[in-house]
């Protein structure tokens, strides 16, 4: 990726900037991660979350969802990572994790802003490694701290501080920015009420499944992602030059007409039919998850969004005042315009969280 994307979202050094063989061992090191055990102590944990900020959301007269979700699931991430994060500190590390994705495509200050809270976060992390490799932190056998903390690359030693930093930041940023897909979970329930109806008669226990991944394949988040040709190659009757710098297209490739019938058109059921390809539905990449640059969080991702879709279909009530809710595509990741207001939030008394 290009120089400013490495220095907000991505940091240096990491997982992304592999290849071969060193690729494949750090990329192990993230699947190991994501056992259906372990994703479903995030959804419990993250279910926790939900019930306390529908409780304080209750009490306020309306609330920017896009903005309240950075700290749900901050506390989240941390909390299942084995990171620790005290009170007084859930603030800013909300603020700076946030930073890494919601400017990394800005420019001026808004990227100076990102650049910088790269830095802290990263020296909060690298000191968190350092205290669970002296034994003064003891974070959860299994959990994403320990593991990146004892992992050893294809040398045999130990990551670098820095390395291990920005790894178990590739695990925590990630979450966090699922709050941009939950987003557009509450803009579909909201533009898509026939949708909104079916999940809250949950009667087609696989519709939620089928919504979220037309959610991921209907909306932007990243559009696309850009890699270096290592090889000279010829494709499709193009030519690519080693160096070449190369962008995949996924918000494209997610809608060509080629592959999905009415492409501009939200219909979940469209995903009955789907065949499971890996290169026609690539949201956050194409691929095996265990041997190419495949996000290995996909999983996660879905996970905590049919979570949401529940909670904010079926668990929790609210209604959505006037507002600005076109989709701003100029902005990385793009959002609705408002971030989506919602308001006289309370908990559904007969399916609560």
């Amino acid at each position: 990726m290009i120089g400013r994307i490495q220095k907000t979202l991505l940091g240096k050094h990491g997982v992304q900037g592999l290849d071969d063989e060193a690729h494949r061992l750090r990329k192990q090191m993230f699947m190991s991660l994501m056992t259906p055990e372990r994703i479903e102590v995030l959804m419990a944990i993250t279910a926790e979350e939900w019930q306390a900020r529908a409780r304080l959301w209750a009490l306020r007269n309306e609330i920017v969802l896009y903005d309240e979700l950075h700290e749900l699931l901050t506390r989240a991430a941390c909390a299942w990572a084995g990171v620790p994060l005290p009170e007084s500190q859930v603030r800013q590390r909300t603020h700076e994790i946030t930073a890494l994705f919601d400017a990394a495509g800005s420019v001026g200050p808004a990227h100076w802003r990102a650049r910088w809270a790269r830095k802290r976060a990263d020296r909060w992390i690298e000191n968190i490694v350092g205290r669970i490799r002296s034994g003064q932190i003891r974070p959860p056998e299994g959990s994403a701290a320990s593991i990146i903390a004892e992992h050893r690359g294809s040398n045999g030693e130990l990551l670098s501080p820095h390395v291990a930093a920005v790894e178990l930041l590739n695990v925590i940023r990630p979450i966090v920015a699922v709050g941009v897909y939950i987003t557009f979970v509450a803009h579909a329930l909201h533009q898509f009420p026939e949708c909104r109806r079916k999940l809250e008669a949950g009667d087609d226990t696989s519709f939620t499944e089928m919504f979220v991944q037309e959610v991921r394949r209907f909306y932007p988040f990243f559009p696309a992602v850009a890699a270096l040709v290592r090889r000279d190659f010829e494709w499709g009757g193009y030519r690519f030059p080693r160096g070449r710098r190369v962008i995949l297209d996924l918000y494209g490739t997610n809608r060509d007409a080629r592959t999905w019938d009415e492409p501009e058109a939200f219909q979940p059921e469209r995903f009955r039919k789907w065949d499971g390809n890996p290169f026609n539905f690539i949201p956050q990449g194409g691929g095996d998850h265990d041997l190419d640059h495949r996000c290995p969080g996909e999983w996660i991702t879905i996970g905590l969004m049919s979570q949401a879709t529940k909670v904010l279909s079926r668990h929790i009530e609210y209604d959505v005042p006037e507002q600005d809710l076109r989709i701003d595509y100029s902005r990385l990741p793009a959002l609705p315009r408002s971030r989506f207001i919602i308001c006289r939030v309370k908990e559904n008394a007969n399916d609560p969280i």
